[in-house]
Order: C-alpha cells, then structure tokens, then sequence
C-alpha cells in the first residue's frame, strides 16, 4: 500500500511541477507517468533493500528510458518528460543533511551525506548520458539501414 501512495503521489508531484516548469498541457500527464514509474522504481527497490545510490540509478534509468520514447511517440522534447520525471530522484535531502551537519559542526556525518549525494548525481548523469547514447546508436543504425534500403537495398 505504500508502494502505490508513493507511485500517486510522485504523478501528482511530477504533474504539478511540470504546470510551474510550463511544459505543454497535453504532455502533463505523460510527464506524470514518467515521474510516477521513476519514484515507483525508487521506492520498490529501497523497500527491495537496494543501496539509496543503486535505487537512484534504476530510477534514473527508467526516467530517461522512458523520456526518449514519449518523445519519439509524440515527436516533441526529451526535456518535456525527462526535467520533471527526474525530480524524485534528485538528492534534495541529501544536499540538505550535508548543510545541515556543516552547519551543526558534526564532520563526519557531513562528509558521509556530501559523498552521497555527489554519487547519486553522478549516477543521475550517467543513467542519462547511457540510455541517450542507446536512443542515438539506434537512430544512427535505423538511418543507416533506411538509407540502404533506397539505395536499392545496398547498406553502405
């Protein structure tokens, strides 16, 4: 029952800050649904007791899995559905603890939290970076096999 509050809550989140990010109305319930399958993700594979940073990067994944076909689908941006999809995955709280401990004096703690959230970015970019270099590599293979077959069915 938690899984699924948790997968409504992240379309109702993701679609409302789609509204302040102004992405078109028509997209906002696509970004809703990539948003909710990347907090579901997230949250199934914490309860699953994945690592916060292994939880981000399935999540991220997802997302940006899911951003490159809804643009494809509807021939509109990547960043229409990937901007507010990510939103559940960005570390807010972690970069919130780091300045909070910073502030509290507490080092160790402050260090723990500051290296968490630098590898869940960077996982975040790299979840990012793999599933669009995926979309181009299949682009550049459909094109190529496109073009062959005007050519007469010669691939160059």
């Amino acid at each position: 029952m938690n899984l699924i509050a948790g997968i409504i809550g992240s379309f109702a989140a993701i679609a409302c800050f789609a509204v302040l990010l102004e992405c078109p109305v028509r997209y906002l319930p696509h970004a809703g649904i990539v948003g909710a399958a990347g907090g579901g993700v997230y949250l199934a594979s914490i309860e699953m007791g994945t690592d916060v940073v292994m939880a981000s990067f399935l999540s991220a994944l997802v997302i940006a899995l899911m951003s490159h076909t809804f643009a494809r689908i509807f021939r509109a941006s990547v960043t229409i559905f990937l901007i507010p999809g990510i939103l559940p995955t960005v570390p807010g709280a972690g970069m919130y603890r780091t300045v909070y401990y910073m502030i509290s004096g507490d080092n160790e703690k402050c260090s723990y939290y500051l290296i968490q959230t630098l590898e869940i970015a960077g996982v975040i970019a790299l979840a990012i970076f793999i599933v669009g270099t995926l979309f181009n590599i299949i682009k550049k293979n459909y094109e190529i096999v496109r073009k062959g077959k005007r050519q007469g069915g010669k691939l160059i």
